[in-house]
């Protein structure tokens, strides 16, 4: 085994028995522990660093670390990009747009190859999230195959993208005329995502816009930017035209703002906070874009619901990938006739949740983003027991670890129930009547996503139409997705779509095109 590779596994005194990646001047090796702690075995990948793609070429900037979130170790360099680079990487997708078109056939074969070549390397990508993020195993490896899903939808939906005939000659004295609608790609679309899903959140920026016929400029967040550019190697594997697709690394304060304020990008997609998401609205003027923001989601249970599903999924909901969804459970509704009967069943699936080494196959809670995320996290529950909050389950910190915290006995105005906390972090708060719960789900100037258990159907279809979210879930939580669905929220959550079929037509434009005959 080189000495490099056990100096630095020596450095960083990592376990064995994980797999790592490790900055080797400008390459990852990826190390296995061995049988029974027998050393470590290096297995070189030639891994890239975290570099710029600009142009079809990988470039350098000033160098940042990339952290693994549970060790601390430093697992990797990015390269931010300049503000020059921003503007290189916009003017080369507009030429590639004007000079490389795609049809629907090739954009199929292309993302159909991305699909196969994420499945091919689905364990070193799931490897990859898990030390950026610090996303347990069998999430980030779940994480790969709905990327998979995400380019094979999106694929299928390039060789489907369709307008409509408008019936033009039924108008008084337009006998003779045929009017029909199609969908023409706006340009170059600008992408940011948060730190949240490294891979699949990438995918649904990117698939689409070049599903649609569009070329891409992106930034990753500068905490997780290992599995993007791992993406953009293997979309130009699969034979995507190399300046159809472009990466720009950095921090959203620098390399974020160059992108919202240049004006070569016409289509704008952030994932983010509710505050960048306005400031980005505000920029663009005219521009179009579509903003996936901020939530205080909710989930309401029912005296007639199916109280052992709904204790397993809530619990999921609220603490899985650390509360860090912006769709994960924050306040919990429970019908108060039914809270003594549910409440210790949702204890108990909480406190079932493995906490600890995101490594481990079976740990279900690891580190959040950062030690100072999880301080914040403990500093709201903290002043939420201050103003009478009690604690059911959970709420000492361990560095960047915050294990399954559920209270109750919460007011409105405590900060756990009026900001998103962005933690595994769950509120309980028992309501008396369903026009209550609905009131209370609304009151927040969020509105994403919410779940509803009830076997009543009169209270569903009611529910369906009074929460004033944009997805409703009926006997799943707030959190429940499927990629290929319409995803989008109302109020402060955002606007536009999400979803392979969905955020193509909004990044197309609607073209009417009338013939005399």
């Amino acid at each position: 085994m080189p000495t490099s590779i056990n100096n630095e596994a020596e450095r960083f005194r990592l376990p064995v028995g994980r797999w790592y990646l490790i900055t080797l001047e400008k390459a990852y090796g990826l190390i296995l522990g061995g049988p029974a702690n027998q050393g470590i075995l290096c297995m070189s990948l030639q891994l890239k660093t975290a570099r710029n793609l600009i142009d079809g070429q990988w470039l350098e900037g000033e160098a940042f670390d990339v952290i693994d979130k549970f060790s601390g170790a430093v697992i990797g360099r990015g390269y931010a990009a300049t503000a020059r680079q921003v503007g290189e990487a916009v003017a080369a997708a507009r030429r590639s747009f004007a000079a490389k078109a795609l049809n629907p056939s090739e954009r199929y074969t292309i993302l159909m190859k991305v699909a196969d070549l994420l499945r091919r390397d689905r364990e070193a990508l799931a490897g990859s999230i898990v030390g950026e993020s610090g996303i347990p195993w069998k999430d980030a490896y779940n994480e790969v195959g709905r990327a998979m899903e995400t380019f094979r939808v999106s694929a299928e939906e390039a060789k489907r993208l369709n307008g409509e005939i408008v019936p033009i000659d039924g108008a008084p004295d337009q006998a003779g005329r045929m009017a029909y609608t199609i969908r023409v790609p706006r340009g170059v679309v600008g992408a940011i995502t948060s730190f949240n899903s490294p891979l699949n959140m990438v995918a649904h920026k990117v698939a689409p816009a070049l599903a649609a016929g569009n070329t891409v400029v992106f930034k990753p967040p500068q905490a997780t930017p290992m599995s993007a550019a791992r993406l953009f190697e293997l979309m130009l594997e699969a034979g995507l035209p190399p300046a159809h697709a472009n990466l720009v690394q950095g921090s959203g304060s620098a390399v974020g703002q160059a992108m919202i304020e240049h004006k070569g990008l016409d289509f704008f997609s952030f994932t983010g906070s509710t505050s960048v998401g306005k400031k980005i609205r505000e920029a663009r003027l005219m521009g179009h874009v579509a903003l996936e923001l901020g939530a205080i989601s909710a989930t309401i249970v029912c005296t007639d619901a199916d109280f052992k599903k709904a204790a397993v999924r809530v619990a999921q909901s609220g603490f899985r990938r650390m509360g860090q969804m912006c769709t994960s459970t924050q306040r919990l509704f429970v019908e108060r006739s039914a809270l003594d009967q549910f409440l210790p069943m949702l204890i108990e699936q909480s406190a079932a949740l493995k906490v600890g080494d995101p490594w481990a196959k079976d740990t279900d809670v690891g580190p959040m983003i950062s030690e100072k995320e999880a301080k914040r996290a403990e500093a709201w529950v903290a002043e939420a027991i201050s103003q009478g909050a009690r604690v059911l389950l959970g709420g000492n910190r361990n560095g960047a670890i915050l294990p399954p915290t559920l209270l109750t006995d919460v007011t409105p105005r405590m900060r756990v129930m009026c900001d998103e906390i962005f933690a595994p972090v769950l509120s309980v708060i028992p309501f008396d009547s369903f026009d209550e719960a609905v009131e209370a789900v609304n009151s927040v100037p969020y509105g994403l996503a919410a779940g509803l258990f009830t076997s009543g159907l009169n209270r569903a279809l009611e529910g369906a139409k009074r929460l004033h979210v944009g997805v409703v879930h009926i006997n799943e939580p707030s959190s429940s997705r499927v990629d290929l669905m319409p995803f989008g929220g109302v109020k402060d959550s955002g606007m536009g779509f999400e979803g392979p079929r969905y955020a193509m037509r909004e990044m197309t434009e609607e073209r009417l095109v009338t013939i005399s005959l």
